[in-house]
């Protein structure tokens, strides 16, 4: 004769609290990260993952002149402690491809350039989304227009390692120079200056094939996180600004000018 036991429902009961703490699908190690948000991108995203972690210059050089860059990332920045550090300029993501604007723009361009620093304004290029000119004319009108009021520099074109996908954007090295003249054509005709390039040399050298044809006519703003800028991409002997590190202190990515305060100035006049 069987024993006497609690009934179905009762152990039903008592089974439910443990059950619930067992995972269903065990969590995999190995699961992939989710892909970022177009818009989230900013400027040595793409250095952080494929050329290196971080930079200090071996020594300090009086002839060069200490800057920052920002995006959303950073919120509202402040710009009194950065001044008070030796902070002199900024560069203050606008846009990315057609669709997106900082949405800390306004706080951080003009924060910058009423703490007394010269700004500008950079673009991030997604080549795979939409035209250069059709980029390069939404930068301008949101915020990486141009005046000649010697506190504003020239916009920039962050030209780098696809966040979103492919490094290149899909692009031939021949479409990818094309991509990058028709946006800087443009961004000349709207403002009458010629925008600034940011690149890493090597992404430069994949994706373009090491083109020469830019450094006539625009800057080049070199990114390397390390004790020295490197080999720069061809044509350019000598780089205006370089991106050495992304930890630096209260704003991470930080900045050397190619030279002294006046220097900025003069690239800001035009």
């Amino acid at each position: 004769m069987p024993l006497p036991g609690p009934a179905p429902t009762i152990l039903a009961g008592l089974l439910a609290p443990l059950l619930a703490t067992v995972p269903l699908t065990p969590a995999r190690a190995d699961a992939p990260a989710p892909a970022p948000v177009h818009g989230s991108a900013y400027m040595g995203m793409g250095v952080l993952a494929h050329d290196g972690q971080s930079g200090t210059p071996k020594s300090s050089d009086a002839t060069q002149t200490e800057g920052v860059d920002v995006s959303g990332h950073q919120g509202d920045v402040a710009w009194p402690t950065l001044l008070g550090s030796g902070v002199k300029w900024a560069y203050t993501k606008a846009t990315e491809g057609t669709s997106y604007k900082n949405p800390s723009f306004t706080q951080q361009y003009n924060g910058s350039h009423d703490a007394g620093m010269i700004r500008g304004a950079y673009h991030f290029a997604t080549p795979d989304s939409s035209s250069g000119a059709a980029q390069a004319n939404y930068f301008v009108d949101h915020g990486g227009g141009w005046s000649r009021d010697g506190r504003t520099l020239p916009g920039a074109l962050d030209i780098e390692w696809n966040p979103y996908g492919a490094a290149c954007y899909g692009k031939s090295k021949s479409a990818m120079v094309s991509w990058i003249t028709d946006f800087l054509h443009t961004y000349k005709t709207r403002t009458g200056r010629n925008a600034v390039i940011y690149t890493a040399t090597s992404w430069w050298t994949d994706c373009t094939g090491n083109y020469s044809g830019f450094a006539a006519s625009n800057p080049l703003w070199i990114a390397r996180y390390a004790s020295e800028v490197g080999t720069l991409p061809a044509g350019w002997s000598y780089y205006t600004a370089w991106q050495y590190t992304s930890s630096g202190p209260t704003v991470g990515d930080h900045d050397k000018f190619n030279g002294t305060l006046d220097r900025v100035v003069a690239l800001a006049k035009g």
